[in-house]
């Protein structure tokens, strides 16, 4: 398949991603001849993105207003600035996404919010892990796939239930676990999106009645829909939060159609 010719002249845009949209919406802008800079928190994210002539992988935690405040002037300061930034960072990654709606106010610069869909399903939302407490958990198996850093702030909300974790595999994500208090056979590190069996499984073995998750409108969020609906275990989602007050927030879909380029 034929590709536009990237050269500095070409449109440039920073796109925030991950491993959901993120791949697939830099291949349609690269298709487009946008020239893209892509920034993902570590070296696995990366692997999701496809060599081009025209990304450049940034791999790394942004270092907070100053690091998004640098990477926009370094952009300047050669000529070629970001016509847009895309922020397509997990919906629950509130402190990546108010850095970079308060920096990019600041220099007027422009900032489109990728916007996961509302998915449909048999789950009841809660506004926040507090809200855990006003649920009858007494007795239930509690599975948490909420990420090992609320870990401890959960079993303090549900202390009637029988807790199980299902977190990412990492050393910290397995200290926070022991940490709060779960044991080696309470928890399963698995990463996201894995296979639905594979999840059915660990329901099946834990004999688990109630999972909490988070309104991620991702596939994980899906795959929990799935498990959940029919005769599966209740499902409890924690909402997700705000987006940043004043910036502009479009579906998939949208964000391409407003980033067409003129031919």
């Amino acid at each position: 398949m034929h590709r536009p010719e990237i050269h500095q002249t070409s449109p440039r845009l920073w796109l925030i991603g991950g491993t959901g949209e993120g791949p697939v919406v830099a291949e349609r802008l690269l298709q487009r001849g946008w020239h893209l800079t892509v920034s993902v928190v570590g070296a696995t994210a990366a692997l999701a993105y496809r060599p081009h002539p025209g990304l450049t992988l940034r791999v790394g935690a942004i270092d907070g207003e100053q690091g998004v405040w640098a990477e926009l002037a370094a952009a300047e300061s050669v000529g070629w600035p970001y016509e847009v930034v895309v922020d397509g960072s997990h919906p629950f990654a509130c402190v990546v996404s108010g850095q970079l709606a308060a920096v990019c106010k600041q220099r007027s610069q422009r900032l489109i919010r990728l916007l996961r869909p509302s998915l449909p399903g048999p789950a009841s939302i809660l506004s926040n892990l507090e809200d855990l407490r006003s649920r009858a958990l007494q007795g239930h198996r509690l599975l948490l796939a909420i990420g090992a850093r609320q870990l401890s702030a959960a079993l303090a909300c549900s202390p009637g239930a029988q807790h199980f974790a299902r977190l990412l595999p990492s050393p910290r994500a397995l200290q926070l676990a022991m940490a709060a208090g779960l044991a080696a056979d309470q928890v399963a590190c698995l990463r996201p999106g894995s296979q639905l069996e594979v999840e059915r499984s660990l329901i099946r073995r834990w004999r688990i009645t109630t999972v909490l998750a988070r309104q991620s409108g991702g596939v994980t969020e899906q795959l929990w829909q799935q498990l959940c609906a029919g005769t599966g275990p209740q499902l409890l989602l924690i909402g997700r939060p705000a987006e940043p007050a004043g910036v502009q927030a479009l579906s998939q879909n949208c964000l391409l159609e407003a980033l067409v380029l003129p031919q």
